[in-house]
């Protein structure tokens, strides 16, 4: 075999090599691509779930806000319908971004910062909605009060029943939220393990 055609062999199985380790690598990408967005469904999907319940409440109340006849009931009600429509369509639309981040779209350290920053915003939100949410199951009750049994709470002698249901509601709300946050920051902590993966 002469020097000439020795070249050209070699050439071209480094062509191949190359090609198969493109190939590869974008195989590699892909499979990341996927496992990172399905670590997010499982949240999405009882985002979801969540964001049906809350647009039926919304609407419940919405039909009956002729009910709410004082300035205060006619608030709580603004401010429960006005939750239970935005916050959960503010949670699916972090969900989605952080969800949909390319993986082949970034070099691999910008794509930790966009990570890092749609992170930072979906905690936040989670955060923020824990909060609210104590409020929000404070201001319910008058709201459905008002609603289903045409009382005024405002108006009417707390009476302990009352304040004892309050308590274990607010107690079960937090253990909930605590629990929530928690998958939520598991699932950006393993959705950051698959993206730092890239790197070895």
């Amino acid at each position: 075999m002469e020097l000439e055609e020795m070249k050209m062999l070699w050439q071209q199985m480094s062509q191949k090599l190359e090609q198969q380790r493109l190939v590869t690598d974008q195989i590699i990408i892909e499979m990341t691509q996927q496992k990172y967005s399905n670590r997010f469904n499982k949240l999405y999907f009882f985002e979801s779930l969540g964001t049906v319940v809350c647009v039926a409440i919304a609407i419940l109340i919405l039909v009956n806000f002729r009910k709410l006849d004082t300035w205060y009931l006619v608030t709580c009600g603004a401010f429960v319908t006005a939750f239970l429509l935005v916050m959960p369509l503010l949670t699916l639309r972090s969900l989605q971004r952080i969800k949909r981040l390319s993986v082949s779209q970034f070099s691999y350290k910008e794509m930790l910062v966009r990570f890092e920053k749609s992170k930072h915003r979906v905690l936040l939100l989670q955060r923020g909605s824990l909060i609210l949410s104590a409020l929000l199951a404070v201001l319910i009750l008058p709201v459905f009060q008002k609603i289903f049994k045409n009382e005024d709470l405002f108006q009417q002698d707390i009476e302990l029943s009352l304040w004892i249901s309050v308590g274990v509601m607010l107690l079960f709300l937090f253990f909930f939220a605590r629990w929530g946050y928690r998958c939520y920051q598991s699932v950006t902590r393993s959705a950051e393990g698959i993206l730092k993966e890239l790197e070895e």
